[in-house]
């Protein structure tokens, strides 16, 4: 699930509070709270304390704390419905750049530039200020405290702009032990449930581990001891958590990585595994077939692209020269500071829609020659919002909005230019999730709808009433596609495993039936990747194209499942065996690494495939230079 940005709302904080309400705060100076079933932000309250860097909910969830620019720290209390204003802390000059609370909610600690205060949280009093660079002699430049924990020890955690990381008593005003982990910042820190572990990270991209041991095999006296370095990203790490059996982080870089903890594995699995996460998994590109065009959603505009061509033919792996170059046709800007949230070409190239938390916009395209004209079309009903994703029938006669509550409406759109609204679909029973995926039928018969609840329900455009549910999984969808010959619908969950329902029959398929018997190949469902796109090919029936950021796959149904002792990715080895062993070793699976990180994969016509690459080293180029670290040898 994705909450779309804004350019006026920046997210410095977040936390939890309350079980399971999720806030928000940044320079902004507002607290937001944000609806996880919609998607958007629910409410909002001025922190009135301008910019607010920090914030944090105490144990029970019931008071959030906000750190402000203007060195104030107050009291926020969650009720139902909101957060309601408590009061003002002890104020002191500097902007309070991190907080945390004593588990017992009497105390609370602040981070700010040189110092750290502890507050006692019943009168609003500063009960320590302890300065943080006192014992640094000579200090030219200021030291700022960027992350601070308050362990139910009495112990209080800090990180700070020198690369240290210290533990200090808070009662006393000492120091009690000193690391110095880089010789730049140390930007996060988290520490663990039972507090015997804590996460850094660095601006740098390195994280360390830091865990409390015994001085010696069977002493009760314990040390906190640096133990595990790691250096999963290029950047400043600007996040940190740590889980029961991970430690997580979130940099500059754009990437979230899960490292998980061995010694708390009890098996290996797909939690044993380091995870890393770099583009999101939805669409981002759309396909306009007969036309060749591609559409690329920003965070605030569209790209249009005609493809180019070649007249030439060649053999496996050579590159042919283009007749017709790639054409930038159109870039679309949206007005306002929200972002994009989805967006859509429909089939024929000339309807384009898209839609942010509060505007949903419908264009006609029209192609004369060489040149583009574009025209907005003013007269969209209202209903619609907030739109979650967007798709246009085969025959571009239609446009379903997948919207909250597990509704889709059905737009009939017009000509030469202009909408109506047909029909509103929801589900049988309710839902409170909005639907995040959408796939529809090349006859126009159904549409498949995937909701936050991850239930998947079939509508029959044709009578306008709802055809049945597939069984309930315990995964949730990342991909569904309905094959344009059989009308079967086949689903990809994110635990990899895949199946194929029919809809007309109301049932799994005799061959979703078997890969549920026989199980899918254990290289398959160790990927960590999910599958984000289905297609197919209507000369060959039974062929299904699936692809995720590192792999595309042509998924042969007329051919047996590969075995554990198989090779998966055999292609390679098959081309160099006689025709006699390669009829033997012939599996479901053709797999192709060839393109990545693959954003979009789509069959244009019979003989030809469209794929976008995202190159990571172009995002890194739009990066700030990383701090510059010495490498032995050079």
């Amino acid at each position: 699930q994705v909450i779309p940005g804004h350019e006026a709302r920046s997210v410095e904080a977040l936390c939890w509070a309350a079980g399971e309400r999720l806030f928000g705060a940044g320079l902004g100076g507002d607290i937001s709270e944000y609806d996880l079933a919609r998607l958007c932000v629910a409410r909002s309250v001025d922190g009135c304390g301008g910019p607010i860097w920090s914030m944090a909910a105490n144990s029970s969830g019931t008071q959030l704390a906000i750190g402000c620019e203007d060195g104030s720290v107050k009291l926020f209390q969650v009720v139902p419905g909101g957060i309601q204003f408590e009061r003002n802390l002890d104020r002191r000059k500097g902007r309070i750049l991190c907080l945390s609370w004593h588990p017992s909610d009497t105390h609370i600690a602040a981070g700010t530039i040189d110092a750290l205060r502890v507050f006692d949280v019943s009168s609003g009093q500063t009960v320590q200020r302890i300065m943080v660079n006192y014992h640094v002699q000579k200090v030219q430049r200021e030291c700022i405290v960027w992350s601070i924990a308050f362990l139910s020890s009495g112990t209080v955690v800090t990180s700070d702009s020198f690369g240290r990381v210290q533990f200090w008593d808070w009662e006393r005003g000492t120091l009690l032990e000193s690391h110095t982990v880089s010789t730049s910042a140390v930007l996060s820190l988290a520490v663990s449930e039972k507090e015997d572990s804590i996460v850094v990270g660095t601006s740098t991209g390195a994280t360390y581990q830091f865990q409390l041991l015994p001085v010696k095999m069977g002493s009760l006296e314990k040390r906190w001891v640096r133990t595990k370095p790691f250096q999963h990203h290029t950047h400043d790490v600007r996040a940190v958590a740590h889980s029961s059996t991970a430690l997580i982080s979130g940099g500059l870089d754009a990437q979230l990585v899960i490292r998980p903890l061995m010694e708390k594995m009890q098996k290996k699995g797909y939690d044993a595994v380091l995870r890393k996460f770099t583009f999101p998994h939805r669409r981002l590109v759309s396909c306009a077939r007969k036309a060749r065009l591609l559409l690329f959603q920003f965070s605030q505009h569209l790209e249009l692209w005609r493809l180019g061509s070649t007249d030439e033919t060649g053999k496996d792996g050579e590159v042919l020269p283009l007749c017709r170059m790639p054409e930038h046709l159109v870039q679309l800007k949206s007005k306002g500071p929200e972002h994009i949230y989805c967006s859509c070409l429909s089939p024929c190239g000339s309807w384009i829609a898209y839609s942010t938390a509060s505007r949903f916009h419908l264009y006609r395209v029209q192609y004369e020659g060489d040149s583009v004209s574009i025209k907005k079309v003013r007269k969209v009903p209202k209903l619609l919002l907030p739109a979650y994703q967007l798709q246009f029938s085969s025959d571009s006669s239609s446009l379903f909005v997948a919207s909250a509550r597990g509704s889709v409406h059905v737009l009939q759109l017009l000509e030469p230019g202009g909408c109506k609204h047909l029909h509103t679909f929801q589900p049988p029973s309710g839902s409170p999730e909005a639907v995040y995926l959408l796939a529809s039928s090349a006859d126009g018969h159904w549409l498949a709808a995937v909701g936050g609840d991850w239930a998947i329900h079939i509508y029959n455009l044709k009578c306008f009433k709802h055809h049945c549910t597939v069984p309930m999984y315990s995964c949730a969808v990342t991909a569904l596609a309905i094959h344009p010959v059989t009308n079967n619908l086949v689903i990809a969950y994110s635990d990899q495993q895949l199946f194929e329902f029919s809809i007309p029959e109301k049932q799994y398929t005799a061959w979703s039936r078997t890969v549920q018997n026989c199980g899918l190949h254990k290289a398959w469902l160790e990927r960590d990747s999910p599958i984000t796109h289905i297609a197919f090919n209507p000369k060959n029936p039974s062929h299904i194209l699936l692809h995720d950021l590192y792999m595309f796959c042509v998924l042969d149904k007329s051919l047996p499942l590969p075995d554990n002792s198989a090779l998966l990715m055999n292609q390679s080895t098959l081309k160099q065996l006689p025709e006699t062993a390669r009829q033997r070793q012939l599996h479901a699976f053709k797999i192709c690494k060839k393109f990545q990180p693959l954003l979009f994969a789509d069959l244009l016509d019979e003989n030809c495939l469209v794929m976008v690459e995202r190159p990571i080293m172009d995002i890194k180029t739009q990066l700030p230079l990383p701090v510059q670290q010495k490498k032995f040898g050079t």
